[in-house]
């Protein structure tokens, strides 16, 4: 967690519950008008998709039928 993330949880736990919804709602809104339809990724996503998308490509996967599900 970033830490403007924290200071934001942080400066919501001083309010009201009935601001801290009030914020929250805001907060939506934001990232609704930022991302309407939830395909862009964050940094830390593209990161871990960077690094899967590697792996794979390394073969540094498992096969399906090695794994032993039950």
């Amino acid at each position: 967690m970033s830490a403007a993330t924290k200071e934001i949880v942080g400066l919501m736990e001083i309010l009201p519950e009935s601001d801290q919804n009030l914020a929250l709602e805001l907060v939506k809104k934001l990232v609704l008008a930022w991302d309407p339809d939830y395909t862009k990724v964050t940094q830390n996503e593209r990161e871990q998709i960077d690094a899967a998308m590697e792996e794979i490509r390394n073969g540094e996967t498992v096969c399906h039928d090695a794994i032993k599900w039950d």
